[in-house]
């Protein structure tokens, strides 16, 4: 009997411990597969209905349903205060932009807390199968969507472009499966897959059809509805607004030539990076405007005496192409003259060592994780020790079209 009941003592306390690591659990900020997992039981004992009123005071397009799948995540996040307090800071920026862009597809506003569990609102986040972005689009979807990836932009990457290519998806999403968060699960995992489990489930209710979806997309919802909550009633979780380096009153400038980043903070007197932070899609910080295709630039709001310290980088003649791969080839170095630099091979080969991964040599050599699948015809993610993948320098013409056509 005693052996018995020290079985049972053990297997309450495992399950307690299992809870207590998935609740701890770091949110990885450069993964799309992020959301954290919880250990699903079958009666919900922790029911709250403080919490429950609360949701409901906040509901506004999207059902914002309370069930135990949301309790754990509500859980998760009120317990990660220092990140939730950072996401608080980041959507006095961020949130603007989302919701300008939803708004012109009549899309509900509160999709704009969509990136924080997919990106942590971070827009050079990557994750492990090349999602990139606040909105972490795949390279296939983000064409399609009208976004451009080449060598000197990423799209992806521009809070902009990217918010109106996310609210053009969640209208088709709507328009194909007549439900929000269906069509918020189908951001996750496809429409293709959220169609197949309505057919299993003969349901078109998540939380029936839930069982049939990937286990990532099953979390996926719970965890953007606790998210929102987190953010609409932070002061009674005691979760203070983390303050982020980033200017809230910006001018928007149209740049029809080839324009250094860096040379432009200097003008500004302003730091490169801050500057880079306001325009994160430009891989080589410069902004690659022509007369045809002219580039937006975001900058703090200017005064008439920065618009003429700015006016002559702005209006100066275009830079020689020599000059350009200077900078392509080094995004620390401000460049203020022409520079004699030796020719470099097209591309050239990595071996891959023991613990390597597609992410960590993308970032070794400045190139995308997409990039390094196009280029070496990889149709996933897993290379192996000894390995050898073909790598285009950053400059190379060749190596950026054959991605971007692929």
């Amino acid at each position: 009997m005693n052996k018995k009941v020290l079985f049972v003592s053990w297997c309450i306390l495992a399950l307690s411990s299992i809870a207590a690591v998935a609740r701890q659990q770091i949110f990885p900020l450069t993964d799309t597969i992020a959301v954290p997992e919880v250990v699903e039981v079958p009666k919900f004992s922790s029911y709250n209905f403080i919490y429950k009123n609360r949701l409901d005071s906040i509901q506004k397009t999207v059902p914002l349903t309370y069930n135990q799948y949301v309790q754990d995540y509500i859980d998760i996040y009120t317990g990660r205060k220092e990140m939730m307090g950072k996401m608080l800071g980041l959507s006095d920026y961020y949130f603007p932009i989302f919701a300008q862009a939803l708004k012109s597809y009549n899309i509900p506003d509160e999709i704009k807390y969509l990136p924080i569990i997919e990106s942590s609102m971070n827009p050079h986040a990557v994750s492990r199968v090349g999602a990139t972005g606040l909105w972490q689009f795949m390279f296939g979807t983000a064409r399609g969507y009208g976004l451009n990836m080449d060598n000197f932009v990423d799209e992806r990457k521009d809070p902009i472009q990217a918010s109106y290519a996310a609210a053009a998806y969640f209208r088709d999403a709507y328009e194909e499966l007549g439900d929000w968060l269906l069509a918020i699960a189908a951001y996750n995992c496809g429409m293709g897959n959220v169609k197949r489990a309505m057919e299993k489930s003969n349901s078109a209710d998540f939380w029936e059809l839930r069982r049939y979806l990937p286990k990532e997309t099953r979390n996926y919802v719970p965890a953007f509805i606790a998210a929102l909550y987190v953010m609409n009633c932070s002061d009674q979780h005691e979760i203070k607004r983390v303050s982020v380096p980033f200017s809230k009153n910006t001018d928007t400038i149209q740049v029809n030539r080839f324009v250094s980043i860096p040379v432009l903070a200097e003008a500004l007197n302003m730091d490169v990076e801050a500057l880079c932070n306001l325009n994160p899609s430009y891989k080589k910080k410069i902004v690659n405007g022509t007369e045809l295709s002219p580039k937006r630039l975001i900058v703090p709001k200017i005064s008439l005496e920065d618009f003429t310290r700015i006016y002559e980088v702005l209006n100066a003649d275009e830079q020689p192409e020599q000059m350009r791969v200077v900078l392509a080839s080094n995004d620390d170095r401000r460049v203020t003259k022409k520079v004699r630099t030796k020719a470099r091979p097209a591309f050239f080969y990595h071996k891959v060592s023991r613990g390597q991964n597609l992410g960590l040599i993308a970032n070794k050599y400045h190139v995308e994780v997409q990039d390094l699948k196009v280029w070496n015809k990889l149709k996933g993610s897993a290379i192996v020790p000894g390995q050898k993948l073909k790598v285009y320098s950053p400059s190379a013409e060749k190596g950026s079209e054959s991605a971007h056509k692929s």
